[in-house]
């Protein structure tokens, strides 16, 4: 009696942990509030700014109406204004209104000011003669340069990382996304950090009496032991929500679930290919950034078998390295997957160069080896110039749109082909009893043929190694 309930107890908790498999993430995110996030309105002071931590400025920014300003060191004067171009749009974003663009061409930026000293002045004119109050630099400064030129132009001035960083904030909903981006904001400010007045050298009260007195901390240093210490604290609530992920994954790798990962440029249409494929509600909307928190969901193939879908956070040239430590348990989504659907936006201005960069981050977080699909979205209002220079360039493409529904079926069969398949040939006569196993044969594994007898299943299947070992008590019943 006891052995029959231990295996009814096994097998209860097999299906519970497929089960919780795929229950929601912690940091799944329902986002479908769309009409709420559209009714939000900028403030003045954005989410970039460190509150609760000192009486030091902490840079507060106000984008609204900006400036942009970038240097040209290589590449072709197209390659300038295209990402110029990608700077206004996460300006806007970010909910400024982008007033003029200037650049320079240089072989590296100027030390001490970003720009020269005669752009510095034509850049003082520009701010003034427009009203702008900030100046967007496309390149991530250094504090002395970030200084400096906030000195000469006399607004304030903000670099590409800052700016993305604030999208992020603005864009976070999940617990855990929410605690990468202040995580990412905190090593970015960091070395930033400002005094006020004489805060930076004012002295922090310590007693002690004689022999006890000396120096004590100042001000700027104090504030750097508390973002240090906030830092450690958001790294160790990090750590936790990645092992709970990880066990997850672990989970489904367990029972033999492929994965595959949608991945690509911001705004390549990430999103709305996950609902096109799985109905998944992931909020979809024209704008950078608009996902952040990966969203996991299930899909099945056309012969029953099951894999799992990730929708991931979209790409960008010269992604802060801030954001890629902070946001690295996120993207081993796309590093562990068996798969990666790589969507590329046919309707960009440079899509190929947005491809490379796609390919660096993936590279760099160790998924070069991974098979991907380039699935080119967006055709139906693409060049045909710029289709057919992607084709030519990428042997495992497919052309789709999802807005359309073209090509959809067609990439659908191509991931079904792709998916890893089992490589153990197993014949089995599987009791009525166990239609469990019957069950995980269907899903995870390839069945050859099956047929119904009097004392049970007679099936020849091709499965897992786990799955398998699981059917060998059952492979002499058939000889």
């Amino acid at each position: 009696m006891k052995d029959k309930f231990d295996e009814l107890f096994n097998e209860t908790q097999e299906v519970v942990s497929e089960f919780e498999a795929f229950a929601p993430d912690s940091f799944d995110s329902t986002q479908l509030d769309l009409s709420d996030r559209a009714a939000l309105k900028r403030v003045f002071g954005l989410s970039t700014e460190l509150t609760d931590i000192s009486e030091a400025e902490y840079r507060k920014l106000r984008l609204e109406r900006v400036v942009l300003v970038g240097v040209w060191t290589d590449g072709s004067d197209q390659d300038a204004q295209n990402s110029m171009a990608e700077l206004a749009a996460l300006a806007e974003t970010a909910g400024s209104e982008v007033l003029d663009a200037v650049t320079q061409r240089r072989e590296k930026p100027d030390p001490a000011t970003y720009i020269g000293s005669g752009k510095v002045n034509e850049l003082k004119g520009i701010v003034r003669a427009n009203g702008a109050d900030t100046v967007i630099c496309d390149g991530e400064l250094s504090p002395s340069q970030l200084r400096n030129l906030e000195d000469k132009v006399k607004v304030k001035v903000v670099d590409r990382t800052a700016l993305i960083l604030d999208i992020f904030a603005q864009h976070a909903k999940s617990k855990e996304g929410k605690a990468q981006v202040e995580l990412a904001q905190m090593s970015y400010m960091l070395p930033r950090l400002r005094g006020w007045g004489e805060s930076l050298s004012r002295q922090a009260a310590r007693a002690g009496g004689i022999g006890g007195r000396g120096p004590g901390e100042t001000k700027i240093e104090i504030d750097h032991r508390r973002i240090r210490d906030k830092m450690a604290k958001l790294k160790r609530e990090l750590g936790e929500m990645k092992t709970a992920r990880d066990t997850k994954r672990q989970e489904r790798r367990r029972n033999s679930i492929p994965s595959v990962a949608i991945a690509g440029y911001t705004n390549a249409g990430k999103s709305s290919l996950l609902n096109r494929l799985t109905n998944a509600g992931v909020l979809v909307q024209n704008a950078l950034f608009a996902t952040l928190d990966p969203t996991v969901r299930k899909a099945e193939t056309a012969d029953g078998r099951i894999y799992t879908l990730t929708d991931t956070v979209g790409f960008v040239r010269h992604l802060p390295h801030e954001l890629i430590d902070a946001f690295k348990s996120t993207l081993e989504e796309v590093s562990s997957a068996d798969l990666i659907v790589h969507v590329v936006d046919g309707a960009s201005a440079d899509p190929l160069g947005e491809m490379a960069a796609v390919r660096q981050v993936i590279r760099d977080r160790g998924g070069a080896g991974i098979p991907a699909i380039i699935a080119l979205n967006k055709v139906d209002i693409a060049q045909p110039e710029t289709i057919r220079a992607v084709m030519r360039e990428e042997q495992m493409a497919v052309k789709i749109s999802v807005h359309t529904g073209f090509g959809i079926q067609e990439l659908t069969h191509l991931i079904e082909a792709s998916l890893p398949r089992p490589k153990i040939e197993i014949s089995a006569l599987i009791p009525f009893s166990r239609g469990d196993l019957l069950n995980r044969v269907h899903e995870s594994g390839e069945v050859i043929a099956f047929e119904h007898t009097e004392s049970g299943t007679k099936v020849r299947a091709r499965v897992d190694e786990a799955l398998a070992a699981k059917l060998n008590i059952f492979a002499a019943a058939v000889n």
